[in-house]
């Protein structure tokens, strides 16, 4: 199974105990498939960037160990000509930031991918585009 997942997602690792993560259960299974290879991740360009800054700002003395812990997580960056294209349609049709949707793009150009995103926002404009997954609704067996 091919994953891409947003900062909203991969944040709940870090913050599993914090009561306003919900669903961190859900996403620590992700990571668990991972783990044990029953799940490949596809990641845009500024993922790495973007979760650095949420926990830096949330947890500045944890941000290091929890960067250095999330490097050794099995994924690989995807960027092509044909993501931004898709990432800036996205972006222009749904009035949305690209950060967002570059992460769409990438689920929307990789073979079999799919984004799963704990952001209800994003996730009730960009349902229509298909290949996306709320995090409360994932489960392993959801996008076979």
């Amino acid at each position: 199974m091919i994953l891409v997942l947003d900062a909203s997602v991969v944040i709940k690792w870090f913050f599993r105990n914090h009561p306003d993560e919900l669903h961190a259960q859900q996403a620590l299974q992700i990571l668990r498939a991972v783990s044990d290879g029953e799940v490949v991740l596809r990641q845009p360009p500024h993922f790495l960037a973007e979760v650095s800054a949420v926990l830096a700002r949330e947890s500045a003395e944890r941000a290091q160990l929890d960067i250095a812990d999330l490097q050794n997580v099995a994924w690989r960056i995807c960027e092509s000509a044909a993501i931004y294209a898709t990432a800036i349609d996205l972006a222009a049709h749904m009035q949305h930031h690209l950060f967002d949707t570059l992460y769409h793009a990438v689920a929307l150009n990789e073979a079999d991918a799919f984004l799963v995103t704990a952001d209800e926002r994003y996730y009730h404009k960009a349902k229509v585009k298909g290949r996306i997954i709320l995090l409360e609704n994932f489960v392993l067996t959801s996008v076979h």
